[in-house]
């Protein structure tokens, strides 16, 4: 008889693995990643798909490397990982308890973090090159909750703006990015911010990791905190003609998550997906997203 693993039974048995006790696990959120929490010894469980092996092998790598290079990255636990059982991989990560009266950091710091990132000399990691809305096209070609006219909608969108992204000139030039950069990432680390979530780290344009923050509007970020973000990383990419493919690009890269809970029947990521969809369909810039 086959065992179906679930996320949970996935981290149980990966805690096991690595001789934490998992009596105290609880899960904290459920998106494109499962996250638990081992409150007794201060621990953060991920599970995510087992596809991702080869990415989350590299963020536990390179955040080492940060971490030992004083930069503020959420620091993994040292124990061998990541550790697969199918279809999930798991790692572990030191928790920072987040202040209970408080949200994300404020986006200023986060652009901090990101020219003391650009700054820093190639890391000794091999990462992959940037390739937009590359796990999109997987997505959508597998879905099951997709019907023919949506799923030919979002594959020529994104045809269109890859078409857009290739005539693109980068100012910033190119070099290690976070790759998923933007503010919802940063976590406080008592007075200090840290940057988590390296799964999507790459070589590519730095714009990448600036744009990210400017779509945020949808989610109701203000022009002042625009303004500190830009002034903190030292450059405003709004006089930068590309920042509309750019942020027209995460638009799309944001269903993905919710396309594969639609397809394991969440009707909530359903109907945000539709939402969604309906708005970049209409064009609408300013239409407002409720986020995960």
């Amino acid at each position: 008889m086959t065992m179906t693993v679930s996320p949970e039974s996935a981290a149980r048995l990966a805690c096991r693995a690595s001789g934490l006790a998992d009596r105290s696990l609880t899960q904290l959120h459920q998106h494109a990643t499962s996250v638990f929490l081992l409150a007794e010894v201060g621990v953060v469980v991920r599970v995510s798909l087992a596809s991702q092996r080869q990415r989350l092998e590299t963020a536990v790598s390179l955040t080492r490397w940060l971490v030992a290079n004083d930069f503020p990255a959420t620091e993994p636990v040292d124990v061998p990982q990541p550790l697969t059982y199918e279809p999930y991989v798991v790692t572990f990560w030191r928790h920072y308890p987040q202040p209970m009266d408080g949200g994300a950091p404020p986006a200023e710091h986060l652009g901090a973090l990101l020219r003391a990132l650009h700054a820093m000399p190639a890391p000794p990691i091999p990462l992959p090159q940037y390739q937009p809305l590359a796990s999109l096209k997987n997505t959508v070609d597998s879905s099951t909750y997709l019907e023919p006219d949506l799923r030919a909608w979002l594959a020529s969108r994104r045809e269109e703006l890859l078409d857009e992204y290739g005539c693109l000139d980068f100012p910033l030039g190119h070099g290690h990015i976070h790759g998923d950069a933007y503010p919802g990432n940063t976590l406080w680390a008592h007075q200090d911010v840290r940057l988590g979530d390296w799964d999507e780290a790459a070589v590519g344009p730095r714009e990448v990791d600036l744009a990210n923050t400017f779509q945020g509007v949808r989610f109701g970020r203000t022009a002042e905190e625009l303004d500190t973000f830009s002034h903190q990383y030292g450059y405003d990419i709004r006089q930068w003609p590309g920042l509309r493919v750019l942020c027209e690009i995460r638009d799309l890269h944001t269903l993905g998550s919710y396309i594969r809970r639609a397809d394991r029947g969440d009707a909530a990521a359903a109907q945000q997906l539709s939402h969604r969809i309906e708005t970049l369909r209409n064009r609408d810039d300013l239409a407002k997203w409720s986020p995960a």
